[in-house]
């Protein structure tokens, strides 16, 4: 799992009005305070803003010391597993790059800063406070290492998320959208904050939403440690950021009197003006809340609502309003049905001149069988109907007389005649499973070093999947679904598959397709499906309405049931593979 390469790391800082509430912060830099405030720096979206960020490295504020960045290259690599592709920032002293990790052969991002740099052991405590955390909906931190004199923290990278920095630039979200929007990141920093760990740079540019849906942060503690920045109330400043954020997609401006990030501040001297009153049709509920987490030296929403000082307050002011839905789909009406020339009865008839009379009325023809040829035609058929009625009965008495003249003869039975070998159903061959790899479509594998537990005849040991807090049905909050494939050695005449798992209750659904490859290309709709199946327990058989033949099998899992926390993972839907066995 990694962030998006155009939407690098939110490190880079371009801007941005300074929130009220961290006026009281200090931003330390060699264990001092000293008099860099708290901003709402955010991440560049687009390759020019990077640039952007590389070239403000030297220009640094007076007063403020400067640090060199380790010498690094493009194919360096570190702990001979992750090589640096391409630096997109370069800033105090640390670099951020974009790498791959060899070793998992998948994108990541690294951090990386110097180990006597007076920030170091801040970030790897940070970092690994973080890491802690497993939160799904912050983007995860992989690794925190110390190693050469240099400090590097590794963490994903989502190739299929976009900032919310391009999001805003398109428009104001609908209300649904920024509801969504709201509501989880509101969730996300509630339990970020109850186990002690603060954002203190959530903006735009810190927001991903995947293509579910789904809205990660990233950053968490880690880039406030790689700038030295401190607040007196932490879980003030982070409310306030989602109350900024919440009211940038409302209006599409910016609640402060400078321009940042894409977005136009408010007019000066103004002060804060709630959404609905700057922009029509805002959702009145969403304006309010918006206000509510914005408490700016007294500035509330207009029904002088208690403001929302916490994370957590905000989060159940979202939950105690009426849900909002998202928007009917707009389905486009048939075009007006028309008839053609010859329906109209017009065809090969000449137009009519002008000038002409009017039409003669066209006598009406009589029932078709009161002709002469129709009544012809109804004596014929009733002659052939007797005829056909009176063989039949002949045909009946012939074949009752024969079976009471032959009743002693032996016969042999219907019976007897179905269960001839060759009409008997092959019995189900099991198909040896050579290989197994997970498939992650959108660069976030589940436990891709676990796959193997699932075809070695081993109940005990088994593959699992993350914990999610949207459940049962993945699709479309959280992902369109986890999966693995099988390699059968060659292509075979698959007829059914046995899943083992881990969990049973409401409830897990599964499909098996026929792919092309171990990493299958192309979409999982574009795939041939074998079978699909539901279940609550934890076994599920699907068979195939008619043998597919196929050398590699996509196991694919789209529902997945609440358990509690065991031994390896937190409450949430989730599921475990413990064998899969398919049959021929």
């Amino acid at each position: 799992m990694a962030e998006r390469s155009t939407a690098a790391v939110d490190v880079a800082d371009n801007g941005g009005d300074e929130p009220l509430t961290a006026k009281a912060g200090k931003a330390t830099t060699d264990g001092a305070a000293d008099t860099q405030a708290a901003e709402s720096p955010a991440a560049g979206s687009q390759s020019a803003e990077e640039e952007t960020a590389l070239e403000r490295d030297g220009e640094r504020q007076g007063g403020e010391p400067s640090y060199s960045t380790p010498d690094l290259h493009s194919g360096h690599k570190l702990a001979r597993r992750y090589r640096l592709e391409e630096c997109v920032t370069r800033l105090d002293g640390f670099s951020s790059w974009r790498a791959m990790d060899e070793k998992l052969r998948r994108a990541v991002g690294v951090h990386i800063l110097p180990a006597d740099h007076p920030r170091a052991r801040s970030v790897l405590a940070a970092a690994r406070s973080s890491a802690l955390l497993g939160d799904p909906r912050f983007v995860q931190v992989l690794d925190a290492v110390e190693e050469n004199d240099l400090v590097y923290v590794v963490h994903e990278w989502l190739p299929d998320a976009v900032e919310l920095t391009a999001l805003l630039a398109a428009g104001p979200f609908e209300p649904h959208d920024a509801y969504q929007l709201v509501d989880q990141l509101s969730q996300a920093m509630a339990a970020a904050h109850r186990e002690g760990l603060a954002h203190l740079r959530l903006t735009p540019g810190a927001v991903l939403r995947t293509s579910t849906g789904q809205y990660r942060i990233r950053g968490l503690a880690v880039n406030a440690a790689l700038r030295g920045i401190s607040v007196d109330g932490p879980q003030r400043t982070d409310t306030e950021a989602i109350g900024a954020l919440l009211y940038a997609a409302l209006t599409q401006r910016w609640p402060y009197e400078n321009d940042a990030y894409g977005l136009t501040g408010l007019p000066k001297g103004v002060g804060l003006v709630a959404p609905d009153q700057v922009r029509a049709g805002v959702h009145r509920g969403l304006s309010e809340l918006a206000m509510r987490a914005l408490v700016n030296d007294g500035a509330t929403a207009s029904r002088q609502e208690p403001p929302c000082t916490t994370p957590d307050e905000l989060a159940k002011a979202v939950a105690a309003m009426p849900r909002i839905r998202p928007p009917e789909p707009a389905f486009t009406a048939p075009p007006e049905y028309q008839r053609t020339t010859y329906q109209q009865g017009n065809y090969a008839r000449p137009a009519a001149m002008p000038g002409a009379g009017a039409t003669q009325p066209t006598p009406t023809p009589p029932p078709p069988l009161q002709t002469r040829t129709g009544k012809a035609l109804k004596w014929a058929v009733s002659a052939l109907l007797i005829a056909a009625l009176g063989l039949g009965s002949w045909q009946v008495a012939d074949k009752l007389l024969d079976n009471r003249n032959g009743s002693e003869e032996p016969r042999t039975s219907e019976t007897e005649t179905t269960n001839q070998d060759g009409d008997k159903p092959a019995a189900p061959v099991p198909l040896a499973i050579q290989d197994a790899q997970e498939y992650a479509p959108d660069g976030a594998p589940q436990n891709a070093n676990n796959v193997g537990a699932t075809h070695d005849s081993d109940s005990t040991t088994y593959w699992r999947s993350r914990s999610y807090f949207d459940g049962p049905d993945l699709v479309p909050s959280v992902k369109q679904g986890v999966g693995i494939v099988y390699d059968l050695g060659s292509d075979k005449d698959i007829a059914g598959a046995s899943i083992a798992l881990r969990y049973g209750g409401d409830h897990t659904t599964i499909s098996v397709y026929a792919v092309d490859s171990l990493s299958p290309s192309g979409p999982v709709g574009s795939m041939k499906q074998i079978a699909t199946g539901r279940t609550s327990d934890s076994t599920l058989k699907v068979t195939a309405k008619q043998p597919v033949k196929s050398r590699y099998v996509l196991i694919w899992m789209t529902a997945m049931p609440y358990s509690p926390q065991d031994e390896y993972s937190d409450p949430g839907y989730k599921q475990g593979i413990t064998d899969v066995a398919f049959t021929g």
